[in-house]
């Protein structure tokens, strides 16, 4: 194993950030549920919108800038189309909430759409998605973030990387669970290679002059590349609008940074879909139609080792496969981290596998 790294234990991290959490005011139910949600994104591969985090979203915690006893509730639309007020709710309790009541309103209406205003960081898309197949539902979760990526020949941030997930019910043991975030690869990889010291492939961020460039730092201070050029531009504009500037929440420039700016609420707004499987075909014959689309997908040949084509989200499932067996690897900075805010406030320290 390498020196830097650590293998730890899926179930221990979770209980160590409920512990930590809780120091900061949260109640221990959202704790826990933040402490999941971060875990279930390292445990996935994600480990950009993981454990790494867990420090960012504490200390925003600490100094107030997520409200720890918000008043969520429904404040515009009707029946299977509202807008939630998170009242600056951690997105992770703000999301879940939202994606519970559209699929409560799905089961009544079987489609139905729940957007929040005035959230946070909701952290991998993919989380809310998974709530709606586990329904047997489809489910959609999207979210605006401040504005990062840059257009094709432009100097400046313009609008967000705005990730979206989508995942459809296989009702077998591959998902498909399509999650992306509109920048050629998220914030948070360029975070994880500042931690690590690793160079970057051009293409993925521009420096502050619009210059391609491999140093990760230059790229997170600088612009990122919106994937597919203007076309994933042009969806992240529509999710601005759809999560934003539709609802009467933040958008564009008026949404505030997490890292930037950790002392204030973000205003991030999230729209999320539930679709009623059930009301158009039935589960056996469901199943068997993914099958037959999966089988077809997986018989077209690649080139030289190139493995078998596949669902989007199954290499993600067969990494939180490996990695509940042998445990999560952190790289030493990370670990080290986490291990300062146990002495710092006096929480067991115990999260190896």
């Amino acid at each position: 194993m390498d020196d830097h790294i650590r293998l730890c234990d899926d179930k221990k991290i979770v209980a160590f950030i409920a512990d930590l959490y809780e120091k900061a005011g949260v109640d221990r139910e959202t704790a826990e549920l933040h402490g999941v949600g971060l875990v279930e994104a390292s445990l996935r591969g994600v480990d950009s919108h993981g454990i790494m985090r867990t420090a960012a979203y504490f200390e925003r915690y600490r100094k107030k800038a997520i409200n720890v006893k918000p008043d969520i509730k429904v404040v515009a639309g009707e029946k299977a189309f509202v807008v939630m007020d998170a009242d600056n709710a951690s997105g992770f309790v703000a999301s879940r909430y939202a994606m519970e009541h559209a699929i409560m309103l799905a089961r009544e209406y079987h489609i139905a759409a729940v957007c929040v205003k005035n959230s946070n960081h909701f952290g991998a898309a993919a989380l809310y998605a998974q709530m709606a197949v586990d329904a047997g539902m489809v489910g959609m979760a999207s979210t605006n973030v401040r504005p990062n990526i840059t257009a094709p020949g432009a100097k400046g941030r313009v609008v967000g990387n705005n990730p979206f997930a989508i995942g459809i019910p296989t009702y077998d043991d591959y998902p498909f669970m399509l999650d992306m975030a509109l920048s050629v690869v998220a914030g948070g990889k360029l975070k994880m290679a500042i931690r690590k010291g690793e160079k970057i492939p051009l293409g993925w961020a521009t420096d502050v002059e619009g210059n391609p460039t491999d140093d990760p730092k230059k790229g997170f201070d600088g612009y990122f590349l919106p994937v597919g050029g203007f076309k994933g531009l042009g969806i992240a504009y529509v999710i601005d609008m759809l999560c934003g500037v539709m609802t009467g929440g933040a958008f564009s420039d008026h949404i505030k940074s997490m890292y930037a700016e950790p002392d204030d609420p973000s205003g991030t707004c999230h729209m999320f879909i539930a679709v009623d499987c059930d009301a158009i075909i039935g589960k056996e014959e469901l199943r068997a139609r993914i099958a037959e689309y999966r089988q077809y997908i997986r018989s077209i040949p690649v080139v030289g080792d190139a493995p078998p084509l596949s669902f989007p989200g199954e290499i993600e499932e067969n990494c939180k496969r490996e990695r509940q067996k042998n445990g999560i690897p952190l790289p030493y900075s990370i670990y080290r981290e986490l291990e300062a805010y146990a002495e710092r406030y006096q929480i067991p320290f115990s999260i190896e596998k």
